[in-house]
């Protein structure tokens, strides 16, 4: 078992977060918490996404709150393209790392973008071919890694032929998501060793949803077999507008805790994360998803 000394969080609230929340958040607002989320040393922060308005309404204000944001030097702002169209959206505007998705499920992708994983990922090749050219990084993810509402299991094979061949297209780093929150550490652990069989460790994250209350118990699994990015969401926002029952991600708040608490570096100060999860929270009029936050009081 060999722990990493750092962990990368790749903080997924703006986009992932937002796109499943009831309460449509203003675009100043949008802004301010990505703004607030720089301040809090985070050096990945997915902003939003250039999805079409008609399918995801809460981010219809991708380039508004894009061209808005303060960047600071040394902090990716990733944002999520389904196609060239929006790719075509988040370049106008100044973005330069955009990421791809596909499910390791066929049903999911069926019910998701109406297509099968292969033609999900023809989909996105003028995107990686695009990026290559204008020197953009692609982040790939590979959702439905564990379970899928709609077929139920999902081979670990799939997976790892899906992941294979985002990172062979060029994505420099491949997502594995938990779309449901329905792992557990023994199955995240092998399923994680078999990609990491064909990816190389250091190109993989993880992003797990705390549907179950498993979230946390699988990242340290993973953590132990090397991974050393994990995908987390401010105050635990979130879910997945296409996956029923999903809820929120993990807070990010809980995973920089305790990676705290095992002495792993994240360079993120935890004190102005729990204020600015708070502060969201507040503008969706519900009480933070954080248990680090919820304990403060």
């Amino acid at each position: 078992m060999s722990l990493p000394a750092q962990v990368r969080i790749v903080e997924v609230g703006p986009r992932d977060g937002l796109q499943n929340e009831k309460t449509i958040i203003a675009a100043a607002d949008k802004i301010e918490l990505i703004n607030r989320l720089s301040d809090t040393g985070l050096r990945s922060i997915e902003a939003t996404s250039f999805v079409s308005p008609k399918w995801v309404p809460q981010l219809a204000d991708a380039a508004e709150v894009y061209a808005g944001i303060r960047r600071r030097d040394g902090v990716a702002y990733p944002v999520l393209v389904p196609n060239l169209q929006g790719y075509e959206r988040a370049r106008a505007v100044g973005a330069t790392e955009v990421a791809v998705f596909s499910a390791a499920s066929e049903a999911f992708n069926r019910k998701n973008i109406n297509a099968s994983i292969d033609e999900s990922i023809e989909r996105f090749l003028p995107i990686l071919e695009r990026a290559a050219a204008d020197g953009v990084k692609v982040r790939g993810y590979v959702s439905t890694v564990l379970g899928c509402p709609y077929q139920g299991e999902v081979a670990v094979a799939d997976v790892v032929r899906v992941a294979r061949r985002m990172h062979t297209l060029g994505c420099y780093e491949v997502s594995l998501g938990d779309t449901i929150g329905i792992g557990t550490p023994g199955k995240a652990r092998a399923m994680l060793r078999a990609v990491a069989g064909e990816v190389p460790m250091a190109a993989l994250a993880v992003h797990f949803h705390d549907t179950r209350g498993q979230a946390l118990a699988n990242i340290l699994a993973c953590l132990e077999e090397g991974v050393a990015v994990v995908d987390a969401a401010i105050s635990g926002t979130g879910g997945c507008p296409y996956a029923p029952g999903a809820s929120g991600n993990v807070a990010s708040e809980d995973v920089v805790y305790m990676l705290e608490g095992m002495g792993i570096g994240t360079g993120v100060d935890l004190a102005k994360l729990v204020d600015t999860g708070r502060w969201l929270a507040s503008r969706l009029g519900r009480a933070s998803g954080s248990k680090v936050t919820l304990a403060a009081h």
